[in-house]
């Protein structure tokens, strides 16, 4: 007979990054103790009050802030922006966008839109290497 597995577990930072939240915001019982691969597959499946309150009004860490904005995450160091964001924060800053952010909403754009031009560029290169039947 072999001996029981132990259950694969995380660290509280890894747990929180999987369920999109900021860790210092959640209950001290979830940032004190491992949290394993079923505790997670659960909060994900059917989350607690605490979770869905934090995943609707934030604080929300930087990647989140960052996506909602439309920026990236160097965008919002470059503009002073380090501190987690609630959603109401959010939508004033969408609300009436101060330069800054307007700026750099622009420059996602074009980068994304240079992403699309040599995503579709290599693509055509690729067509033409395929054989014709």
């Amino acid at each position: 007979m072999s001996p029981e597995k132990t259950p694969q577990t995380m660290k509280p930072a890894t747990a929180a990054k999987k369920l999109g939240i900021l860790l210092s915001a959640a209950p001290d019982d979830f940032q004190a103790a491992p949290v394993s691969r079923n505790d997670l597959n659960t909060l994900l499946e059917s989350p607690p009050e605490w979770l869905v309150e934090l995943r609707l009004n934030g604080p929300h860490p930087r990647e989140i802030v960052a996506r909602k904005l439309g920026v990236s995450i160097s965008g919002l160091a470059r503009a002073g922006v380090t501190d987690a964001l609630t959603t109401s924060e959010i939508t004033a800053l969408l609300q009436s966008p101060p330069e800054w952010l307007v700026v750099e909403r622009q420059t996602q754009a074009e980068v994304r839109a240079e992403n699309k031009r040599i995503k579709d560029e290599k693509a055509g290169k690729a067509a033409l290497r395929e054989p014709a039947e």
